[in-house]
């Protein structure tokens, strides 16, 4: 199962919207003779990779234990179910990491199997298993993706100086690990603030990618130019508003934009309602790299699944927050976080932390 995880993180970057998922075949005199993982979108599955594989190498598959870190599928989506696949190769068991959450499998591609007379355990490295698919349990079972905040901060906290100047805080190992994020996400996003100040980019540069995630823009009042680098190949662009501008449309329009109205309440973009129709999209792990007024938006409404922070180790002074809330009265008002990962990178750190109560998925 272990090699299994290590295959199914070959999909960063490749899979979505479907999950990220690795196979590993084991005949009954304890050879490993089949191994793959889910490709892309509409191309085959982890365990009609691995059963391929196995055929390549001109090894019976008849009686073998099929190591698996998602429930097969039951269902005839984009490609045939997997299940049917094992049954008609003849393997003689299967170890699931973990049942698969979408409602046309839930238990059901297990059930197919057991009724073909095929033993199938469950539960093996479950947690590493949910972990690799935050994003795909969280769109299936909450309507809404993972939600990432990435910062990259000083040693007391602050993402810029007061005057906005803010590249580079980390170093160069650090914004490349960044960039791997990136990859691992369905959809980039920003605030408008950040397009007008940094005019990012958002792409994968720093890292190899077979694709580039969503961009995605909160933009209440369609300020994005036209001219911004951000609407600039590769990949596509969406722009989330609250108050229609025809012509400020048109121009994103133009530039290959695509327009979303969301409107909430003063004007601005409704958050959550955004959130719900990205996860219409497919979108599994959003990975947001903005200022602090949208993080601390964010943040106060309580949507941050997960903070993804890069800490240097220098001082600021003055400048501007991580996020942007408050003024809090009381301490037992703070937002809780809990330690997820602590890591050197470079000579940053890489800390993950996540809300009390969603260290586990």
């Amino acid at each position: 199962m272990l090699e299994a995880l290590a295959l199914a993180r070959e999909g960063f970057g490749l899979t979505e919207p479907n999950p990220r998922v690795g196979c590993v075949i084991v005949a009954p005199d304890g050879r490993v003779i089949g191994r793959g993982h889910t490709q892309q979108a509409g191309g085959p599955h982890a365990e009609v990779m691995a059963l391929r594989d196995a055929a390549a190498h001109a090894e019976s598959v008849r009686g073998a234990t099929v190591h698996v870190t998602l429930e097969p599928c039951a269902h005839h989506g984009r490609t045939p179910p997997c299940c049917d696949a094992l049954i008609a190769a003849g393997v003689g068991r299967v170890v699931m990491a973990v049942e698969d959450p979408f409602p046309q499998v839930a238990g059901q591609g297990a059930a197919r199997l057991r009724a073909a007379g095929i033993e199938v355990i469950e539960g093996p490295h479950a947690e590493a298993a949910r972990e690799l698919n935050l994003g795909f349990f969280s769109r299936v079972l909450r309507g809404r993706p993972w939600l990432r905040l990435k910062v990259a901060v000083s040693l007391d906290g602050r993402t810029a100086l007061p005057n906005g100047v803010s590249q580079w805080i980390t170093g160069p190992a650090a914004r490349a690990d960044g960039h791997a994020w990136r990859k691992r996400a369905s959809a980039v996003m920003t605030g408008v603030g950040t397009v007008l100040d940094d005019n990012p980019r958002l792409d994968v540069r720093l890292v190899e990618t077979p694709r580039q995630p969503l961009r995605v823009v909160v933009d209440s009042r369609l300020e994005t130019p036209p001219a911004a680098r951000l609407l600039d190949p590769p990949g596509p662009v969406l722009v989330y508003a609250a108050q229609p501008d025809a012509a400020r449309e048109a121009g994103l329009r133009d530039r290959g934009a695509e327009v979303a109205f969301q409107p909430g309440a003063g004007g601005k973009v409704d958050l959550g309602a955004m959130l719900a129709d990205l996860a219409r999209r497919g979108v599994n792990e959003l990975h947001v790299e903005a200022g602090h007024k949208l993080n601390g938006s964010l943040v106060r409404e309580g949507l941050v699944d997960e903070f993804l922070v890069y800490m240097a180790p220098r001082l600021l002074g003055q400048g501007r927050e991580l996020a942007a809330f408050g003024p809090l009265e009381r301490l037992d008002q703070s937002l809780d976080l809990r330690w997820v990962d602590v890591h050197p990178v470079g000579d940053d750190l890489r800390l993950i932390a996540r809300p009390a109560g969603r260290e586990h998925f």
